[in-house]
């Protein structure tokens, strides 16, 4: 703990005052543009990643980036898509799923999580990523059948996400676009899905 509280103590003595006009807009309301749906995994950082401020990124977390199927009983990832599309009315969604993520190697690898029971049902949610499961890469070596699963989990998730009632409706009024990402924790690189060509190509390009 102590980490944590000598890393507080040094935001509130130095980060804090130079930031002091900002966080005072902030402390009144939010007004993100972005929502990003991504893992749990401590090693995704959005804000850091994307070089984004405060009250830039509305963010909604879990263990393999899920978005539960529409129609499900209410949970909270479907709870902050609502609220963040109807309420705070972002302009963008996007869906960034990450190499080497565990949940995805629990379902390819068939391991079992009997032990962990909610964690088990958690992961039926995205069994949909082996049948969405893209062209392996040779030069991403033994990891290339993980890669493409984890990206076939990002497609499934895309799938699902705008197939949620609130989402649906704000893209066909045309005041949300979604995406869905990739991102490589080794090399720091993101793909973005292109669902016309149905491939993923860096972001950007």
């Amino acid at each position: 703990m102590q980490h944590l509280i000598d890393g507080y103590k040094k935001f509130h003595a130095e980060v804090f005052p130079t930031c002091r006009d900002q966080f005072h807009l902030l402390a009144e309301g939010q007004s993100p543009e972005y929502l990003l749906i991504t893992c749990a995994d401590s090693r995704v950082v959005p804000n850091l990643i994307l070089q984004a401020g405060p009250g830039e990124l509305f963010l909604a977390r879990n263990a393999g980036n899920v978005v539960p199927v529409a129609g499900n009983d209410v949970d909270g990832i479907t709870a902050t898509i609502e609220y963040a599309v109807q309420v705070l009315k972002v302009k963008y969604a996007i869906l960034c799923g990450h190499s080497d993520c565990g949940a995805l190697k629990a379902v390819l690898y068939n391991k079992n999580v009997d032990d962990l029971p909610k964690v088990a049902r958690w992961l039926h949610h995205i069994d949909a990523a082996l049948e969405f499961k893209q062209p392996e890469r040779p030069e991403e070596g033994e990891n290339a059948e993980l890669a493409a699963v984890i990206r076939g989990n990002v497609v499934a998730q895309l799938r699902n996400l705008k197939a949620d009632p609130v989402v649906r409706q704000a893209m066909e009024a045309g005041t949300l676009q979604v995406f869905g990402w990739y991102y490589d924790i080794l090399t720091g690189t993101i793909e973005q899905y292109d669902e016309k060509d149905r491939r993923f190509v860096a972001l950007g390009e």
